[in-house]
């Protein structure tokens, strides 16, 4: 069996497909803001899902069986398909509540933390003191982001939908974690990310059928969730599992907190949100502690 990467086994090249996937994934928001009123952030996230993972199972269903038959990685296959079912329903529900820029970046802002906290669970090791500050800088800004928020008096939701992004958060970082150590124990990134969305599909399919019918009412609803399910789904996933064979979760996490950083300018611009300068100044810790993860010379 194949351990996982150490701290000095992690190599620059996966950096980059963790960051593209954040990219992607940071445009989510502001394009599911322009879906119809009538359509619940429930639908959102069980289309996004069901979709791409469909595709990603078809891309390698025959390897995607052999993960999902192997019985060593069952636990964790188990745990990547919960984080999969759950993430997207309360990550969808977050921004509703709470906005694009704070549902985004309390969701993302949060799972460095929890796959921390899993890696330290699972795999009895810390993290290092450059992961840490920039980690602790990028929840500085987050926590000024949210802050500027709440402070609106119209926005009573928020600290329901700051909740909601905390259990995106917890389940992001679980199926981080999860699929990198099914990718660990000897199957590519394409089967491992095949089975874990394929089976993820199947679980939420009955949450499309009872909410998704809004989603057909016009050619806009029905273009809007192509794009969802095929750029920030299918190619940004497949995109975060390339990354994932050479880093760590914690890491990885990390990396993508670029994904507030990019939902927020977007919520900004096109949406139309505004921000407070202490929202600002979070802003600009996030996109320092990124740059910084990012930049940082690897261990030989």
């Amino acid at each position: 069996m194949v351990t996982p990467p150490t701290r000095a086994d992690e190599r620059p090249a996966g950096v980059i497909p963790i960051l593209l996937a954040g990219l992607l994934w940071g445009t989510t928001g502001t394009a599911a803001h322009f879906l119809p009123p009538d359509v619940s952030p429930l639908a959102t996230g069980a289309a996004t899902i069901a979709g791409g993972g469909v595709l990603l199972w078809m891309l390698s269903a025959r390897r995607a069986r052999r993960v999902v038959r192997d019985r060593s990685v069952r636990f964790w296959l188990l745990g990547g398909v919960t984080g999969i079912v759950v993430y997207p329903l309360s990550f969808y529900s977050s921004m509703h509540l709470a906005g694009v820029a704070v549902g985004t970046v309390v969701s993302l802002g949060s799972a460095p933390v929890f796959a921390a906290g899993i890696e330290l669970l699972a795999e009895r090791r810390g993290a290092t003191r450059h992961w840490a500050l920039c980690t602790l800088a990028a929840l500085t800004g987050t926590a000024l982001l949210v802050a500027g928020r709440a402070s609106d008096p119209t926005a009573s939701e928020v600290p329901v939908g700051v909740l909601l992004g905390l259990l995106a958060g917890l389940s992001y970082a679980l199926y981080t974690h999860a699929s990198h150590r099914v990718i660990a124990a000897g199957h590519s990134s394409r089967a491992t990310v095949g089975a874990l969305f394929g089976v993820g599909a199947v679980c939420l399919a009955p949450v499309l059928a009872a909410t998704g019918a809004p989603l057909l009412q016009s050619a806009g609803s029905l273009g809007i969730t192509a794009y969802l399910v095929i750029g920030p789904m299918f190619v940004a996933y497949l995109l975060f599992s390339q990354g994932l064979r050479t880093v760590r979760g914690s890491t990885a996490t990390s990396i993508t907190l670029v994904e507030p950083l990019v939902a927020t300018v977007l919520a900004i611009v096109v949406v139309g949100e505004r921000l407070p300068p202490s929202g600002w100044a979070g802003l600009a810790l996030v996109l320092l502690a990124v740059t910084a993860l990012v930049r940082a010379p690897r261990p030989k």
